[in-house]
């Protein structure tokens, strides 16, 4: 059986060597930002879609540039919800994973920890 690398020990090398080993990984400092950063994409993206509306509703004379304003603004705004509760539910997924990921390595190290004390 393969034996896991040892830490080094001494003041500088942990942090190196967390960052090189995925030991401690700094997903949920990190997922914030991006889910934040998806967000106001999202919101730019809606705000596009209402000044697209109107846009169609200032610049067609005719009361059929209000008529075709109406659904798209409509239609934008229900597309910006379902991207933003799409996106939070990949960001949730996101971080379960790697939570899943951190139960098991602490389970790793007891399962080690256990087989040490009983070993012959």
């Amino acid at each position: 059986m393969r034996r896991p690398l040892q830490r080094p020990k001494g003041a500088g090398s942990a942090v190196i060597w967390d960052l090189l080993t995925f030991e401690h990984l700094m997903t949920n400092q990190v997922i914030h930002l991006i889910y934040w950063a998806g967000l106001a994409l999202i919101a730019l993206g809606s705000f596009g879609t209402i000044g697209a509306a109107v846009g169609v509703a200032i610049r067609d004379p005719f009361p059929w540039g209000l008529v075709l304003a109406i659904p798209v603004a409509i239609g934008g705004l229900l597309v910006m919800g379902a991207l933003v509760l799409l996106w939070r539910s990949f960001c949730e997924f996101y971080v379960a994973v790697f939570r899943i990921s951190e139960d098991l390595s602490v389970l790793r190290e007891s399962v080690d920890a256990e087989r040490k004390r009983t070993a012959p």
